[in-house]
């Protein structure tokens, strides 16, 4: 598979993407929901020799995938998820995907049940950039990490960090690991998320697991 990646090994990783590829040991089996062209899949496949499958909504992603060797489908994380069996996997990883959900409660579920380890990357959409567009102009602001403006934004359950980790606890769902993104790539581990991390954090990483 390493001769058909679509990520050569001196391209760059997305930055939350290299931060989830760290988390992963080698020869995992790997299943990345909303996987776009297969980045991340045609990655770990070249440098860790992961058993990796992908579910991409997209036919344009599917297609990529597919040409590069990647085991892709395509799916829908709102309907697909359930005719998983548990714990089929040791890593589930969803990137920048779960605010786009139809029912992020419900897939968050899900990725705790198909995989031992769930990996989740979001926008924070409590930084206070996004406060302070809001409050200054009267209007919905561009979102770092997104670009994108309210009305062709793919994110209908835009929550902030403190909503994130209300919902895993309401889910029994114990956080492993938290990360703060910064948009240069660095990520910083961060223990108890209060309302200065949800202030100051852009976007974030959590590596989750059933609790």
């Amino acid at each position: 598979m390493a001769d058909g990646s679509i990520v050569p090994a001196t391209r760059a990783l997305r930055p939350d993407l290299q931060l989830i590829s760290d988390m992963i040991a080698p020869g995992s089996r790997v299943l990345d929901i909303g996987c776009g062209d297969g980045e991340l899949l045609a990655w770990l496949a070249h440098e860790k020799n992961v058993d990796g499958r992908g579910i991409e909504i997209s036919r344009d992603g599917v297609r990529a995938c597919v040409s590069h060797g990647l085991s892709v489908i395509q799916g829908d994380a709102d309907t697909d998820l359930k005719d998983y069996p548990s714990q089929a996997f040791d890593y589930v990883v969803l990137s920048k995907t779960l605010q786009a959900t139809r029912n992020p409660r419900e897939v968050l579920q899900e990725l705790a049940r198909i995989g031992r380890f769930a990996a989740v990357s979001f926008v924070n959409y409590g930084h206070w950039r996004i406060r302070a567009g809001l409050l200054l102009s009267g209007r919905a602001p561009v979102t770092a990490g997104i670009g994108k403006s309210w009305y062709d934004s793919e994110d209908i359950h835009p929550c902030t960090l403190l909503d994130f980790v209300a919902l895993c606890d309401e889910l029994g769902l114990t956080i492993e690991k938290a990360m703060l993104v910064s948009p240069t790539g660095a990520g910083r581990s961060i223990g108890r998320v209060g309302r200065l991390v949800n202030l100051t954090g852009e976007q974030a990483l959590f590596l989750l697991c059933q609790g």
